[in-house]
């Protein structure tokens, strides 16, 4: 499966994977999923929302287990983001079967739409949407770099746009839903366990600052004369940057788009985006305001905003317990996980990640560690399944 779905949407001069929602490239990482499904004799099927989905059991009979993750990409990001949970979750159901496992409850595979948010601006769209988190309105009216707006994109990979919006009918089927993930940080990489539990995800929002001013020529206007909005998006930057490290919080401006963007010529427009993130939701608000108030007076728009998000205790405790004591830890990555814990029981399981590298294209995670984390998630299954084994459990 790994071999199969690794070179898919890869670039060559980068190495890192450009698998944005709706692409050609998300198309095949869907048909790759499809072919998975349908392989396994599962029931495949694809929501209103874009959200493909594999069956073992009857979806109707409620109180499913999930497992999954996505398959879309930050631009240039790594392999493992996303795709190990959905490969694991194959991987996973595959080792119950050899097993001999006869599940109690339907179990499910999902590929979560446009995860990362990276083309048309908004983190896990496709949850979201199905939780209700975000209004179908405004997810058809999002666009991407390129003017595309997202119904467009959505209509034309086979997904009717005017169907989008909360599905309680899905919500309902789901019991539990358990997601692997590596690991976006370097808690396990120095001690002696691959997979560890999550405890909570910290807060976390985007917000877009518009820096206005007059577009000039650089070769003749003189200093006192310009209207530069990259001043403010300079002064913003340091701002980030300075008040995360006073508050112990986590702000980046990673992405910025400049009009008219020439070399020779001063900005009229300057529109950057800040990623925010901290241990709470007032330190999210505080550094926010305090970036708002050195930027020279940007507009700032929310564009997204997850609050805190503690897993289900007793939940976590479960994994912990059956998985032998393995260590539980928070993060600052969002996940569809943490946007399907306002609705039902969520857990999240991580992989460790050597170097802590991610969203690179040196994201890594060795094999063997890839191969524990499958198999936890198995063992993991085949206890919230309350699975009979007909010779023996998946290993542990």
């Amino acid at each position: 499966m790994w071999r199969d779905l690794l070179p898919i949407g890869r670039h060559e001069a980068t190495g890192g994977y450009r698998r944005h929602a709706w692409t050609a490239a998300d198309a095949e990482c869907r048909a790759w999923f499809a072919e998975q499904a349908r392989g396994r004799g599962l029931r495949y099927e694809v929501d209103r929302n874009g959200n493909q989905w594999a069956w073992l059991g009857d979806p109707a009979a409620g109180d499913a287990v999930v497992t999954g993750s996505h398959l879309d990409s930050v631009p240039d990001g790594g392999a493992y983001d996303g795709p190990l949970g959905v490969v694991s979750a194959f991987a996973a159901l595959d080792a119950l079967r050899d097993a001999g496992v006869s599940p109690r409850r339907p179990l499910a595979v999902v590929n979560f739409a446009e995860e990362e948010g990276s083309r048309f601006g908004v983190a896990c769209a496709g949850s979201r949407l199905m939780t209700g988190a975000l209004a179908p309105e405004s997810a058809r009216s999002l666009r991407d770099a390129d003017g595309f707006v997202m119904a467009d994109a959505m209509e034309g990979a086979g997904i009717d746009p005017s169907a989008l919006g909360r599905d309680d009918e899905r919500l309902a089927r789901i019991g539990v839903y358990v997601e692997l993930h590596v690991e976006q940080g370097r808690c396990l990489a120095d001690i002696p366990h691959a997979v560890g539990v999550a405890s909570a995800i910290w807060p976390h929002g985007r917000w877009r600052f518009d820096f206005r001013g007059e577009a000039n020529h650089a070769g003749t206007t003189r200093l006192e004369d310009r209207r530069d909005p990259m001043l403010g998006y300079a002064a913003a930057v340091l701002a980030a940057r300075e008040s995360a490290a006073r508050a112990g919080g986590l702000a980046t401006f990673g992405r910025v788009r400049v009009e008219p963007n020439g070399t020779n010529a001063i900005a009229s427009l300057v529109s950057a985006w800040l990623d925010c993130r901290a241990p709470d939701s007032a330190v999210v608000d505080a550094l926010v305001e305090e970036i708002a108030e050195a930027s020279e007076g940007a507009e700032v728009t929310r564009e997204s905003f997850t609050p805190v998000v503690t897993f289900d205790g007793t939940l976590r405790d479960r994994l912990v317990g059956v998985l032998g004591g393995v260590p539980v830890l928070p993060t600052g990555a969002g996940h569809d996980a943490g946007i399907l814990a306002a609705a039902v029981p969520t857990a999240m399981l991580f992989v460790r990640n050597p170097t802590g590298v991610s969203h690179s294209p040196y994201e890594h995670a060795e094999e063997r560690d890839c191969l524990t984390g499958a198999s936890a998630l198995a063992t993991v299954l085949a206890d919230l399944l309350g699975a009979a084994s007909a010779t023996s459990p998946p290993p542990g």
